[in-house]
Parts: structure tokens; C-alpha cells; sequence
């Protein structure tokens, strides 16, 4: 039995897609039965690009999947991803608010100036509050 089972995951190469059906659902990941027979094993960190807390936010057993063949061992174990498959999730952007508040150039100059000019407006800003509310300015390491 081994030895056709082996046979046949020769018939499948790193970089396949197949389709199978989720059988079994560990916390490490999911075994899947592949549609010639096989079993195949998708590692919780191939499901997706996001983060993946519990097996079970993404697969549920029964489910049918579609997946990528990454690798065959000596063995002839089958592991499978799912996120090769998807698109890459795009990198974060900066909030609006804080690039035109500092600028939006990338010379590192502009950006400095701009936030040093902003800094100063709210120092500046806090200090007159103080003194209208008749309080001295607080000095570095005075206690309250």
C-alpha cells in the first residue's frame, strides 16, 4: 500500500494546485483529502496571509479547498498552501492626517521642519493655556 501511495504522490510536483476536501483539523493545521486519494496537510501558517488564530476561522471540515502542492518529502507526505494562492495583502499606508500634517515629500528635512513647526505650536499653545490659567510652566523634573 505504501509503496503505491508513493507511486502516485510522484505523479504530483511542488508547485500543482489540486483540490480536496478538509478531513481532519488539528491546532497546526488541516489534513486534506486530495481528489486522487491522497492526503495532503495545510500548516496553519499557509491559510492565509493574515493572521490565523484557530484552524477553524478559516476551514471547517467537509470544506472543499483549493491549494498549491509546496513540497513532497522523502516520505511521500504532501504539503499544501493556501496562500500562495491568494493575493498579498497590500503594505499599510500612512493615515492622511499625519503625512499632510508633516508633508508629504520624502526629503527627511522637510519632513523635520514641518514637525518641529508643529511641536512648537502645541508647546506653545500648552504654555499660554498655563498662563491664563495663572499656573508657571512645569519644569523638567520639578515635582507637582
Amino acid at each position: 500500500m505504501e509503496q503505491t501511495e508513493a507511486k502516485t504522490a510522484s505523479s504530483l510536483l511542488p508547485g500543482d494546485v489540486v483540490t480536496g476536501t478538509v478531513e481532519q483539523i488539528m491546532p497546526y493545521g488541516a489534513f486534506v483529502r486530495l481528489s486522487d486519494g491522497q492526503r495532503a496537510m495545510i500548516h496553519i501558517s499557509q491559510l492565509s496571509h493574515r493572521f490565523i488564530k484557530k484552524v477553524e476561522d478559516v476551514l471547517q471540515l467537509n470544506q472543499e479547498v483549493k491549494a498549491k502542492v509546496t513540497k513532497i518529502d522523502e516520505r511521500g507526505r504532501i504539503d499544501l498552501s493556501m496562500k500562495v494562492l491568494e493575493e498579498p495583502m497590500p503594505a499599510p499606508r500612512p493615515s492622511r492626517s499625519s503625512s499632510a500634517q508633516f508633508g508629504d515629500g520624502d526629503d527627511f528635512e522637510k519632513k523635520l521642519s514641518s514637525f518641529l513647526k508643529v511641536s512648537e505650536e502645541k508647546i506653545s499653545t500648552m504654555m499660554s493655556k498655563n498662563a491664563k490659567n495663572g499656573r508657571p510652566p512645569r519644569r523638567k523634573g520639578a515635582r507637582p
